[in-house]
């Protein structure tokens, strides 16, 4: 519960912040100060200090360790969003503060779609997050490509908006409830069955599975880079931790038809993702590709359902938002987005360049670094339920052998191609944060259980 009121207050504030100051470097400071104070929050409820104890909403809001120690992740990245891409943020528009207020109201919708145990309560915080995206999405009113996605944005989330809710009025329909503990004991029928297929094709959508994809590569390119960083990261971790607690209630009777169908699920939005972002010309339109090719990983964690998966996710989730955010911190600072845009930088900002590479590298899943381990734990997740789907293991590994391919052609252009470099600006926190960024990217990476432990609270 903390992270719900507390986020929500701070997007009201930082709404007020607006008002009275007009300096938008200010205006950045509150907002870092703000997402550190729910940082805190989160952290004391994770050790068991709920501040605000609501007994009306502990009957939807059921926060557990996974969902808290998600929050934590998301949070932090959060905070180091803040600080690489303030500046990033002050130059989309006049409305610094609203952009931040937007963001402190997904955050909190973040904190109800981690914790529900009612369908009410899922709807609600999918919607919480999705409608400030819109706005963030076509806050660039100047670009027209902005105004598109967001335009695509919108219509495309109505319709899986709509998904979701006749899914959930079917599942009523079959056990007269909306709690989760209901469905876990119901007797299979047309509705039930039903209303969850609904909703897991709703659930597709908001986390980039294929078939439902289609909007991510146009959207993701459209909307100002510095959204979009955020939108590839926090929200699309969000959305699998409401994806995982939904199905971990219900994959029980669905048994094994259940796994067939995400197991093929999976196979296509790798290689639809992997594919597809081989033959970009634009590091951000590969990006975007790239993030439906990682979505495919994180769907192990909904196939297995195991201890490994759970401690999987914790992995990925980090590796994912660490890795994406620091690359879109550079990438929102230059002017040419192609791979020729990148020729030449390790000479001109040779520190850049190596991070940029520290992050590639974890995206890529090599060794050392805490995307290998988030690989190598879904790949377990997944053998762990038995040697019926080893041909789907074998086709994730070949899949990362072919991002090794798009994540290495960045790492060419900066070292090995010809070039003056690009000048990039930046100032000494950012250089830091950017830093330490790598650093827990390449610690976590050798100790993985540093952050595991956090899960057996």
């Amino acid at each position: 519960m903390n992270l719900i009121i507390i986020s929500g207050l701070l997007g009201v504030l930082l709404m007020f912040t607006g008002v009275f100051v007009k300096n938008k470097r200010t205006i950045s400071y509150v907002a870092i100060a703000a997402v550190l104070f729910a940082l805190i929050a989160n952290t004391a409820e994770l050790q068991g200090h709920d501040w605000f104890n609501i007994n009306a909403a502990a009957q939807m809001l059921q926060p557990n360790t996974l969902g808290l120690l998600m929050n934590e992740i998301m949070l932090l990245s959060c905070l180091i969003y803040f600080i690489l891409s303030g500046r990033a943020i002050e130059q989309v528009g006049e409305f610094v503060a609203d952009y931040y207020a937007l963001i402190f109201f997904i955050l909190a919708g973040v904190g109800i779609v981690t914790s529900f145990t009612n369908l009410l309560m899922l709807f609600l915080g999918i919607e919480i997050i999705s409608i400030p995206l819109y706005i963030l999405t076509g806050s660039d009113k100047r670009n027209l490509k902005s105004n598109e996605a967001s335009l695509k944005y919108f219509l495309m989330g109505a319709f899986s908006t709509g998904l979701m809710l006749m899914g959930i009025a079917l599942i009523y329909g079959g056990t007269g409830s909306f709690e989760l503990s209901r469905i876990q004991t119901a007797q299979v029928s047309y509705n039930l069955v039903g209303g969850l297929l609904l909703l897991f094709c709703s659930m597709l959508f908001k986390v980039s599975g294929a078939p439902f994809h289609f909007w991510t590569p146009d959207v993701y390119d459209g909307a100002p880079t510095v959204f979009t960083s955020f939108m590839a990261t926090i929200v699309k971790v969000a959305a699998f931790v409401a994806f995982i607690h939904m199905f971990d209630a219900t994959h029980g009777f669905i048994g094994r038809k259940y796994q067939l169908m995400v197991s093929i699920i999976i196979a296509l939005t790798l290689l639809f993702g992997n594919i597809t972002a081989v033959f970009q010309q634009s590091v951000k339109r590969m990006l975007a590709y790239s993030s439906i090719a990682q979505a495919g990983f994180m769907l192990f964690a909904l196939f297995a359902f195991t201890p490994i998966a759970r401690e999987a996710i914790v992995l990925y989730g980090a590796a994912y938002c660490f890795a994406t955010i620091g690359i879109f911190a550079v990438l929102v600072k230059m002017e040419d987005y192609t791979y020729d845009g990148f020729n030449g930088l390790a000479k001109s900002e040779p520190l850049l360049a190596l991070l940029v590479t520290v992050f590639l590298f974890s995206l890529a899943g090599i060794p050392l670094t805490l995307g290998f381990f988030s690989k190598y734990y879904m790949i377990a997740s997944a053998l762990s339920t038995g040697g019926q789907y080893l041909w789907l293991v074998i086709l994730a590994m070949l899949c990362a052998a072919v991002s090794v391919y798009y994540y290495f052609r960045v790492i060419q252009a900066m070292y090995f191609k010809p070039g003056v470099g690009q000048t990039i600006e930046h100032t000494v926190p950012f250089k830091v944060a950017l830093v330490a960024l790598a650093a827990m990217v390449l610690i976590f990476g050798i100790m993985p259980q540093a952050l595991l432990q956090f899960l057996y609270f």
